[in-house]
């Protein structure tokens, strides 16, 4: 029988409570077997639990718990317990192939995973499912489902991802559908693939799959300069990408005008390449798709301008300060910053574009970009201007670290510029208060 070992426990939790401490082991929940996290989730939702624990002296406790549904019992578990699903793919697009050598290796694990989807937020493309895990996902109602969809068309699919068994996702999403299981979509477009009639004739049919299907973000296939020995791609060109927007915004609109939400959302880059403005916050709706690149700009641009109408003092006067943005959101960033300087004198604000040269420079978002561009391209920078801070994006760093993708650090990061750095997420309200020197993220 497997046991998982509890990281942690919540102070003033029932696990407190019950005397259960970090390194206790949990191995049943009512007499059932806790496979993973999920198992964990679904059967600690009852009122009453007899909760089987190895202590670390070798005891064997059972607890009969009564509790409010759904209340947490407050434990943590290591995530490593977890065997990870891997892809079972060959995506013709996909990104971890693309991937130069000498990264840490957890950057090269392609995951296919329903229970990340769940918990983490990742897409999954259903091909690596069970029936087994078809009927927990039903049984324990495990919702959002983050779906790859890429096209309806079953050939296209198969091609696509080069797996003779990927050409059933409407069936999936059919089973999903009657199960009340409620999902979001993405669909990764690449050029004479699954673009122009390809991607009308899809979206005509996940139509069909709202509101069950909550969402569907359609973002530009990522192009590194380290394809070599994969299949020839080609970027959007300007007119390829109004076209795609186009493309998108009849069935956004027609989902507009029939349900009230748009459902359907190009992301950020496609703007960005056909040279047309970003919308505002209005057309995303509820940015379900925000972690997927859907709506950041226009929600930073939103939030910015909300708290610099709110704000008067300024404390940074005398103090010049850098914002390292990406190349996508540059232009927004600048402008913004702009209205900064404008309504604080003495304010000495400047944006900074980092170019993905560790990628490529079809690369241009803050999440791909790394310590040594930032080194590279902050250094000759430094020699004309003596910047006292400078800040970087949240999400060019691992979750929860000071690591960037090439494993430089924050304090590495800093130290070799000799100039203070902070870390700030990437939310337009607390840029303000940082600029105001109201509140600092992580400093190195």
């Amino acid at each position: 029988m497997k046991k998982f070992k509890i990281m942690s426990v919540d102070p003033h939790s029932i696990g407190t409570e019950l005397e259960l401490q970090a390194g206790d082991q949990l191995i049943s929940i009512n007499e059932h077997e806790i496979n993973d996290i999920l198992d964990y989730r679904y059967l600690i939702a009852d009122e009453m639990l007899l909760v089987e624990v190895k202590k670390q002296n070798g005891e064997i406790w059972e607890l009969e718990i009564e509790k409010e549904y759904e209340e947490d019992l407050g434990l943590h578990f290591e995530e490593d317990q977890m065997e990870i699903k891997t892809c079972k793919n060959n995506c013709i697009f996909c990104f971890i192939d693309q991937l130069p050598e000498g990264l840490r290796k957890s950057l090269y694990i392609k995951d296919d995973d329903e229970r990340l989807s769940f918990l983490t937020g990742n897409y999954i493309t259903l091909t690596n499912l069970s029936d087994n895990d078809y009927q927990r996902i039903i049984d324990y109602h495990i919702m959002p489902i983050n779906i790859s969809i890429h096209t309806t068309n079953s050939e296209l699919r198969c091609k696509m991802l080069n797996n003779r068994f990927a050409g059933q996702v409407l069936e999936f999403l059919d089973r999903f559908k009657e199960n009340n299981i409620m999902m979001n979509g993405q669909i990764v477009l690449v050029p004479s693939y699954n673009d122009n009639l390809e991607l009308s004739r899809t979206l005509d049919d996940l139509m069909n799959y709202y509101p069950t299907l909550q969402s569907v973000s359609v973002v530009p296939v990522g192009l590194s300069k380290h394809r070599r020995g994969l299949k020839a791609l080609q970027p959007f060109s300007q007119e390829e990408a109004k076209r795609t927007i186009e493309i998108i915004n009849n069935v956004h609109n027609k989902m507009l005008e029939k349900y009230g939400r748009g459902f359907v959302y190009p992301a950020d880059e496609f703007f960005k390449m056909a040279d047309v403005p970003i919308p505002d916050v209005k057309y995303y709706d509820d940015f379900l798709q925000i972690e997927n690149g859907v709506g950041m700009i226009a929600d930073f641009k939103h939030d910015f301008c909300d708290k610099l109408e709110e704000e008067d003092t300024f404390h940074n006067v005398g103090k010049k300060i850098g914002i390292l943005t990406s190349q996508v959101a540059h232009d927004e960033i600048k402008e913004l910053i702009s209205r900064f300087n404008i309504k604080y004198k003495g304010a000495e604000i400047v944006t900074i574009p980092i170019i993905n040269y560790f990628f490529g420079e079809m690369i241009t978002v803050s999440g791909l970009i790394t310590g040594q561009d930032i080194i590279n391209q902050i250094k000759p920078l430094l020699k004309i201007h003596k910047f006292d801070e400078l800040l970087i994006p949240e999400n060019a760093f691992k979750k929860d670290s000071d690591l960037l993708l090439d494993d430089y650090t924050l304090e590495k990061v800093s130290r070799l510029l000799e100039v203070n750095i902070t870390k700030t997420p990437v939310n337009g309200r607390v840029l303000v208060e940082a600029l105001l020197n109201q509140k600092k993220s992580q400093t190195s």
